[in-house]
């Protein structure tokens, strides 16, 4: 549902922002869209011709195309939690299964083209993390408060109690917990192992997840991923440095948390601050965003929403840094693919090259124009991108990685730019891919590839 606010004349918040500081008024926000028409600025830093790639678009339901049927569903993990979630392509029996990771803030709504599409050939599912989206409880974590706190409509906003309620001993909505989820909703929902998508938080929980449970990931994906998160220390990594902090993110908010959240929280749950982190996230600013505004905004209007965020912010960081846990799933032999819109204002490209340095065996694909979420910006690209990464992975070689198809071995040492264009409501439209190979020797590339199969091999014998 989309936020109506006293007004009822339509109100595009963002359009034509490029030339005007708009601001957000009251009124009805149906119409809310990103930015202009103008077209981006291309890269090509050599200066030389590129090749063109066509490929797929998304389906195209105005001429009769149908995608792959979404359904939203819910699943109990823990007590007054429905974790909910979206799959797609159940009927793909014999397919290897994909579970999408959302960033913060956010939820399985952001993969909905991921959904349609890849559910066309694959099976499908994106889940909303605990204290995210629509995986919020359904109770309030405390007994009320006596003092009064920000009130919604007539309802006090949860979790700013005095105390505790049984079920929500103990809960923190951290990057253990996350963790934690996503392998039993695998082992419980899913029931094998699976390729796993992240963006941005969703990408470090992504590699966290795979770090620690290497046997139900056939390889992880990473879109623009964050490669830091939570500022407190872990207990089981620090106990000492942890005793020092005296709250970490646990149910009842103390009482100077609770004033600090209601002004934070009145801030960053103002439309207007939503749209400015659209603004800024989406390169393409001709992108409409209005259904991804909308569910910010939902999200934000629940009872807890706020005592979350708060929760999120204070909690401990995970066991593993963003680093160690990318050297555990290297050391594994867990596959990596890096996809990374190159406009990104938070994670830059320079983060993604890191990752790459450390894993230089993972194919790395930098997107322009893409902002920090590639996976909505250009889904075309992202899931032709995605379908030739597992297709490569899963013929063990046998078709070559997107973009590499036609070359020689010895060139995926080599940085390849392609110009990818698809039909999108019936325009032409172009994204530049650039590929940086590895920097293994052919010998290297030869040996890898021994030691993968004769792995593979042993693994059966035993």
């Amino acid at each position: 549902n989309v936020y109506h606010g006293k007004g009822s004349r339509p109100f595009k918040a963002l359009e034509g922002f490029n030339n005007v500081d708009s601001k957000v008024l009251s009124g009805n926000y149906d119409g809310y869209v990103i930015g202009s028409e103008d077209e981006m600025e291309r890269m090509s830093e050599t200066g030389e011709s590129v090749t063109k790639v066509l490929i797929p678009g998304l389906p195209d339901e105005s001429n009769g195309e149908c995608g792959a049927r979404i359904s939203s569903c819910f699943w109990q993990w823990k007590p007054k939690f429905n974790v909910h979630y979206e799959k797609s392509g159940a009927e793909n029996v014999n397919s290897p299964p994909l579970l999408f990771l959302p960033g913060f803030g956010v939820g399985s709504f952001h993969y909905e083209n991921q959904l349609k599409d890849l559910g066309r050939e694959y099976r499908v599912w994106a889940i909303d993390f605990l204290g995210q989206g629509m995986s919020l409880p359904f109770e309030d974590p405390t007994s009320p408060s006596r003092e009064e706190g920000i009130t919604e409509g007539k309802d006090f906003l949860w979790g700013f109690g005095d105390k505790t309620e049984p079920w929500a001993n103990g809960l923190v909505y951290s990057m253990d917990l996350w963790r934690d989820q996503v392998r039993h909703f695998v082992e419980e929902v899913i029931g094998e192992p699976v390729y796993i998508v992240g963006n941005s938080l969703g990408g470090f929980v992504a590699l966290y997840f795979a770090a620690c449970n290497p046997q139900l990931v056939k390889g992880v994906t990473l879109l623009n991923a964050t490669p830091f998160w939570g500022f407190f220390p872990n207990p089981m990594k620090s106990p000492r440095l942890a005793r020092i902090f005296s709250w970490s993110g646990t149910f009842p908010l103390p009482a100077n948390v609770r004033k600090l959240t209601e002004f934070v929280w009145q801030k960053i749950s103002d439309p207007e601050s939503i749209a400015d982190v659209l603004r800024q996230v989406y390169a393409d600013h001709s992108i409409n965003v209005d259904k991804v505004f909308s569910h910010i905004l939902e999200t934000t209007q629940h009872p807890a929403a706020a005592a979350s965020f708060a929760s999120i912010m204070f909690a401990p960081q995970g066991e593993l840094s963003f680093r160690e846990a990318l050297s555990r799933c290297h050391m594994n032999n867990v596959p990596i693919c890096l996809m990374y819109g190159k406009e990104d204002p938070w994670v830059k490209p320079v983060w993604g090259r890191q990752v790459k340095k450390q894993v230089p065996e993972a194919p790395y694909y930098e997107i322009s124009p893409a902002g920090h979420c590639p996976h909505d910006e250009v889904p075309e690209v992202v899931n032709y991108l995605l379908r030739g990464w597992i297709k490569n992975l899963e013929s063990e070689g046998a078709v070559g990685l997107p973009l590499l198809d036609d070359m020689e071995v010895e060139s995926i040492q080599n940085n390849i730019t392609r110009d990818l264009e698809f039909v999108r409501e019936g325009s032409k439209k172009s994204v530049m891919v650039r590929f940086l190979g590895s920097k293994f020797s052919l010998w290297n590339l030869i040996k890898s590839s021994l030691k993968s199969r004769f792995g593979k091999l042993e693994t059966k014998s035993s």
